[in-house]
């Protein structure tokens, strides 16, 4: 694990919780929410990130308006191998 240290106006800081540990989750959340929203961070790496499971993970991004990260590409993916599993019956 690593640990960053982030300094920041004490004004600032009040608006992302009432305590240090508060305003470093909201910090860490929102780092990971932008970095899933670039693609940058999958669904696990966020999870691992805030320490939360891959329901928990789904339930965070959801309550947050954060869509899923999933292309028509991944689409064609997932239909290919469904296929080619159902067809092995």
């Amino acid at each position: 694990m690593v640990e960053v240290t982030v300094q920041l106006p004490e004004n600032v800081a009040r608006t992302l919780g009432d305590t240090p540990a508060h305003m470093g989750r909201r910090l860490l959340e929102n780092a990971a929410i932008e970095e899933y929203r670039a693609a940058r961070f999958s669904h696990r790496q966020v999870g691992e990130m805030l320490g939360l499971d891959y329901w928990q993970t789904e339930s965070f991004l959801a309550e947050r308006g954060v869509p899923i990260n999933y292309t028509v590409a991944d689409l064609e993916a997932d239909r290919i191998a469904l296929e080619r599993i159902l067809g092995e019956k």
